[in-house]
């Protein structure tokens, strides 16, 4: 530790060494050194997660909203003096926009602020990410189907989430989600498909993305309800 983070090392851990640049940091009970939280002045976002990185000067930061415990904004720098700009700005509530143009290390998610926690809002900004994720995988035919199940409004307004690549549906919005029995596959170079849950039973294939969304729409529950909060 002491050869990559002095500093922290001589304040007594990261939080003491946050707290000297004026920031209100918790230490990690569970590593000190290594991780802290930085508080924050707005209700609709969590403290900034602060961490360092064991085997080189690197520090992570990342900023998730209450709600879903889900990142807004989250990156990587080597400089402790921008860690601070972003933490002072996150505590501030300044527009996640504004964050990452001032430190460019940090990347929106796709997730935007929802103050008052409304399922509908989560859920379209759960798609957002959604669509930034599998656009990023580097696999085109992923954002042919995702792209083609967000125009499709019935798909649209449940709320999605995505594992081992598959897309999938909840009426729910998370921690705790309630898959509607549903999942859209590119599995195959001319083949979108339409199971049910994941390796489940399979509704239908198609050459195209919109014909496998329209598969999918077929096969919905026919009493799903607008999406609600996902508590216990």
């Amino acid at each position: 530790m002491s050869e990559f983070y002095p500093d922290v090392v001589a304040a007594g851990g990261l939080a003491e060494l946050l707290r000297e640049h004026g920031l209100d940091a918790v230490a990690d009970e569970r590593n000190p050194l290594h991780r802290a939280t930085v508080a924050t002045l707005v209700r609709h976002r969590n403290g900034l997660e602060v961490s360092a990185f064991q085997h080189e000067r690197k520090f992570s930061v990342v900023g998730g909203e209450p709600y879903q415990h889900l990142p807004l904004i989250a990156g990587y720098t080597h400089d402790l003096r921008e860690v601070v700009v972003v933490a002072e700005d996150w505590r501030d509530g300044t527009p996640l926009s504004v964050i990452c143009e001032r430190a460019p290390f940090m990347e929106p998610t796709g997730r935007f602020e929802v103050p008052d926690g409304d399922p509908a809002a989560l859920t379209e900004s759960e798609w957002q990410a959604v669509r930034i994720e599998m656009a990023g995988a580097g696999l085109p035919r992923l954002r042919l189907i995702t792209e083609a199940a967000y125009a499709e409004p019935a798909l649209r307004r449940l709320y999605p989430y995505t594992s081992h690549w598959v897309l999938k549906f909840s009426s729910t919005t998370r921690p705790f989600l309630r898959d509607v029995g549903l999942s859209l596959w590119a599995e195959a170079e001319d083949a979108f498909v339409v199971r049910s849950r994941y390796l489940g039973d399979v509704f239908g294939e198609s050459t195209t993305a919109e014909h496998a969304v329209a598969i999918a729409v077929r096969q919905l529950p026919p009493d799903l309800g607008p999406v609600t909060a996902g508590t216990e």
